[in-house]
């Protein structure tokens, strides 16, 4: 374990993000010295602490989903692993700082919702669909008809659901993939694929299947609502207002979301430990720094999130789309343009990004290359963050967007390797982490309002959670086409 190889690598993705914002903040769009010294400041922290993050993933939570994943498929009780899974899925979801948030902004526009049920509702869709996945990899059942007849009942569903409603449901199956969870529930899926897959093409889907729950979950919450008349009235979103941390409130928030998503996996680890894993003393001290290491590298990353990432997202959207509704044409364009180059330069810093790439790799035994998979989700994010810039200043609806995507991803499956397909709709549930939903959605929100006024900010996760599932099966392929005309086997 090189920590110099992986600060290096972290650096790497996160320096050019810096390097844009200041180039835009000292000239075209100035920002004030002291928002820029914090940006800069909290630019160091994300570097140290993903850093550190993805040290305690590799010693403690990915090894310990692979041996609770094997271990509960050894004991041969479909029912125990099956429970085990919707237990697992919701404590974590329950706890996950992002669906906290997310649940908050919700109720600021639809006052109706009750948090405490929104968050169950969607924990339960977690719960049932890792349940779903694990019974598809034990079983062998194809992941593509897995997922395509998953989403053909989420689109018919969605079909009677109101329309305010579509991007936060599908925002919701992003917000549930946080950094924590994200890198268990895919070493839990390898854990079992590799009892009883025995093959590659089954060991990864299971974040992506998980991530279709909260999704129909929310869909059929909202048309519950509406049939009950809990939401007479429904008027269009109004954007959720996105509030600095105050400075002596962000150690204390990165200190309370970084424990909040740990304490649930530390617990679970307790209990798989004393009934199930019983591994040796060296073992359980091994994972316990890697729990330490994950603790406080996420708490670092958090508080330089918190403490100038997210301000200066904002404050540069805002500026952005100022300019862009009193003087238009190029500055429209060069708004979007901006996007773009954010998007795909922002997702590459994301902790369970870096988690997938690593596992990726090191399944298929090096064929499938990190740089490369980075290369074809950051193509992805981008044009993502561009559409989400797009519908933001022009106001249309959502479902505009999704049900074209999600039908051209059905008829990709078609022609990409089974392996590719798995890997697209993980990717398509980690895009969308603590850093690319605070940066670019305070960018995205803060330059919609300045331009058009627009307050339909909900699907802007839900874009990002899509485009991959495009990206990454045309790099599967691309893939196929390239070792088709080379059997000698190199790699992509």
């Amino acid at each position: 374990m090189n920590i110099l190889h992986k600060f290096k690598e972290t650096a790497v993705s996160v320096l050019p993000v810096m390097a844009i914002v200041f180039l835009l903040g000292l000239t075209i769009v100035p920002l004030e010295p002291s928002l820029l010294l914090r940006f800069f400041i909290s630019g160091i922290l994300l570097i140290i602490g993903l850093t550190i993050f993805l040290l305690g993933v590799d010693l403690g939570i990915q090894p310990m989903g692979e041996r609770c994943g094997a271990a509960l498929t050894q004991k041969k009780s479909l029912s125990l692993l099956l429970a085990s899974a919707f237990v697992i899925g919701f404590i974590v979801t329950v706890a996950e700082p992002d669906i906290q948030v997310f649940a908050d902004q919700v109720r600021g526009v639809f006052p109706f919702v009750n948090k405490l049920t929104f968050t169950f509702v969607i924990a339960g869709g977690v719960g049932i669909f890792i349940m779903l996945g694990l019974l598809r990899s034990v079983t062998n059942l194809s992941l593509k008809w897995t997922l395509f007849i998953s989403y053909t009942i989420l689109f018919v569903v969605a079909f009677f659901a109101p329309d305010s409603f579509m991007g936060i449901g599908f925002d919701s199956g992003g917000a549930t993939t946080g950094p924590m969870t994200v890198p268990f529930i895919m070493a839990l899926g390898i854990g079992v694929s590799s009892v009883r897959a025995g093959k590659e093409d089954n060991s990864f889907g299971l974040t992506g299947i998980s991530s279709i729950g909260p999704v129909l979950a929310v869909v059929v919450y909202a048309i519950f609502i509406s049939k009950a008349g809990s939401c007479a009235g429904l008027r269009e979103p109004q954007a959720p207002q996105i509030a600095s941390t105050p400075d002596v409130g962000i150690i204390s928030s990165a200190l309370h979301e970084s424990f909040t998503s740990i304490a649930p996996l530390f617990g679970l680890f307790i209990i798989f430990q004393i009934f199930l894993l019983k591994m040796t003393a060296r073992q359980v001290i091994r994972m316990l720094i890697g729990f330490v290491y994950s603790f406080a590298g996420l708490a670092i990353f958090l508080g330089g999130v918190y403490g100038g990432f997210m301000q200066t997202g904002k404050q540069l959207g805002q500026a952005f789309g100022s300019l862009a509704f009193e003087r238009g044409g190029i500055w429209v364009f060069l708004l979007i343009l901006t996007s773009l180059i954010l998007g795909a330069i922002i997702v590459c810093a994301e902790p369970a990004v870096w988690c997938l790439s690593e596992q990726v790799e090191t399944v298929s035994g090096g064929t499938i290359k990190r740089k490369m998979l980075l290369v074809f989700l950051s193509v992805g994010t981008a044009v993502a963050i561009g559409l989400a810039m797009w519908r933001a200043i022009a106001g249309f609806n959502i479902k505009w967007l999704l049900v074209p995507g999600y039908v051209i991803s059905m008829l990709l499956m078609l022609f990409c390797p089974e392996l590719f397909t798995g890997i697209a709709f993980d990717s398509g549930g980690v895009a969308s982490g603590p850093l690319t939903s605070t940066f670019v959605l305070s960018f995205a929100l803060g330059a919609a309002n300045s331009a058009s006024g627009s307050g339909d900010s909900f699907g802007v996760i839900a874009l990002v959670a899509m485009m991959p599932l495009i990206a990454i099966q045309i790099m599967g392929i691309v893939y196929k086409i390239k070792t088709s005309k080379n059997k000698g086997g190199q790699s992509v």
